[in-house]
């Protein structure tokens, strides 16, 4: 009887195995995998290729295409632009976006619902349409091609995002705990600071790396409000650049893309740790 079980369990299990919507699933994932695969393996193949083209090809090896980018300071100084811009960015947005989620979080009132419907209304609006009044606002304050300025405006943009991000976070952290260090007399920026910050950690981490990410990346602000080429960061620079020589040049095009992301992989791979595991703020109010 026994036997005669697990041979049906085994027959239904093969059954299982081969279904069509199983072979679907699979042939869907792997059409999937083989979208993102492709465009990677052409940029591997393409930045190490002396004649590089748009297809796929079997590279004739160089190291030129990387050498390009570093002869004449092509790269180096526009990436450190972009460095200087996706830190600044990044440390305003996450700073300010994090004191507003802890009173939004904390803090209800009448205009509370509201404004967060501002908010998220505001992560969603296009930055483009805001460039032309921006541009006049910038001429209008004597501040256009300057970099704290346009620092301002890129974290202005992304703080939208980061006071939404955080705020769920920061609900998720047991509200015992403030009003605890409240009795023992502490103030709200101590309770952010001491509590609410080091227990938001990860989501803390996420909205810095999605600030980032979105400054790192970003063309349109800097094409627009800086002009000077000492100024620009690496993306506006390298359009310029492949501009100037009259035809795409897809080896260095590719050798740029491998050296651009590469501060994007370190950045991931050092906020890691925060950005795995779940999250276990139940545990700080035992006892």
């Amino acid at each position: 009887m026994l036997a005669a079980n697990d041979s049906a369990a085994t027959a239904r299990a093969a059954r299982k195995r081969v279904s069509p919507g199983g072979a679907i699933q699979h042939i869907a994932l792997a059409a999937i995998t083989l979208i993102f695969l492709v465009p990677m393996l052409w940029v591997l193949s393409a930045s190490i290729d002396a004649r590089a083209s748009f297809a796929i090809q079997w590279p004739h090896l160089t190291a030129g295409n990387f050498q390009g980018l570093f002869t004449g300071n092509v790269l180096l100084h526009p990436l450190w632009n972009s460095l200087v811009l996706s830190v600044g960015t990044t440390a305003l947005a996450t700073v300010a976006g994090s004191a507003a989620a802890y009173v939004l979080s904390r803090h209800r009132s009448w205009y509370t619902r509201g404004y967060l419907f501002i908010i998220l209304f505001a992560t969603g609006l296009p930055v483009q349409l805001l460039m032309i009044p921006a541009y006049t606002l910038f001429i209008q304050l004597n501040v256009l091609d300057s970099v704290p300025a346009t620092i301002l405006f890129l974290s202005a943009t992304s703080l939208p995002f980061a006071i939404w991000l955080l705020k769920n976070f920061i609900d998720n952290i047991p509200l015992e705990l403030d009003e605890a260090a409240q009795v023992d007399g502490a103030g709200a920026m101590t309770r952010l600071r001491v509590i609410i910050l080091p227990l938001a950690a990860p989501g803390i981490a996420v909205a810095a790396m999605f600030t980032f990410l979105n400054a790192w990346g970003q063309f349109v602000i800097p094409y627009i409000l800086l002009q000077s080429p000492d100024k620009l960061p690496a993306a506006v620079s390298i359009y310029q650049y492949m501009a100037a020589q009259g035809r795409v040049q897809y080896g260095p095009l590719a050798a740029f893309t491998l050296v651009f992301s590469l501060p994007v992989l370190l950045l991931y791979a050092g906020l890691s740790r925060f950005l795995t595991g779940a999250f276990n703020f139940g545990s700080g109010v035992k006892g």
